[in-house]
């Protein structure tokens, strides 16, 4: 029986760090934080990484963000690309909480959720949602500000094809008018402080949607926060 488990598993027990599979330990344990997730200097409207002492990157100057202001936790790059696949894809919902604790740890992101009146999760399209069985955007907000966290505040109106499929400038095209406020708790979001919380933010396109989204509906403040963050933004075919 025991043979049994140890085939079933990913590669690991389940006591054993995911990256260096040390162990005891929690799914990462803290000396492959300590390796992989130092911090590094980042645009603050969209988070890609800048020289030190730089505020804002080039686009973002020219093309100022819907976002007021952006952090990721870690870039999305081994290991952390691997985990982020396993805790969506290979049911790991319980990685949530240590996740959940290495964005808090990340500076800049305790200030944003003291100061956050709504902290929302990027809602999931309703197919993959039955697929995956959970929306790990919102596992990790119930770890960051449970008090805060309002899951049907933001909803996604149709399923759209991945974007991982497509070119940057097919992405913003997909996602038009793809998120909204639920009319009867818009009052809610108006002359609010929103946190925005999503685990992966590559061309950033969803975010920049649902942003909007929350910006028409009168969202005084608004900051993403991600647990990964692509180095480069994808080009265009």
């Amino acid at each position: 029986m025991f043979r049994e488990l140890l085939q079933g598993l990913p590669g690991r027990l389940p006591s054993q760090c995911a990256v260096c599979h040390a162990w005891p330990a929690q799914p990462v344990c803290d000396a492959c934080v300590e390796q992989f997730a130092q911090p590094q200097p980042r645009c603050a409207t969209c988070a890609l990484p800048v020289p030190a002492g730089i505020r804002q990157c080039i686009a973002c100057v020219r093309h100022p963000p819907v976002l007021d202001a952006c952090v990721a936790a870690v870039p999305y790059a081994y290991p952390w690309s691997r985990l982020v696949a396993e805790f969506k894809f290979r049911e790991q919902a319980g990685w949530a909480r240590s996740l959940a604790l290495l964005m808090r740890s990340t500076p800049w992101v305790e200030p944003a959720l003291e100061a956050a009146d709504l902290v929302l999760p990027m809602p999931l399209a309703e197919a993959r949602l039955r697929e995956r069985g959970f929306n790990q955007a919102l596992l990790l907000c119930r770890q960051l500000a449970p008090a805060k966290t309002h899951a049907r505040l933001l909803l996604r109106l149709r399923d759209t094809v991945p974007q991982a499929t497509l070119s940057r400038s097919a992405r913003q095209h997909n996602l038009h008018d793809a998120f909204a406020v639920e009319p009867l708790e818009a009052d809610r979001v108006r002359g609010r402080r929103v946190v925005l919380v999503d685990d992966v933010m590559t061309s950033g396109a969803s975010l920049h949607h649902a942003a909007t989204a929350l910006r028409t509906a009168g969202a005084s403040h608004l900051t993403a926060l991600v647990l990964a963050r692509a180095e480069l933004p994808p080009a265009d075919d």
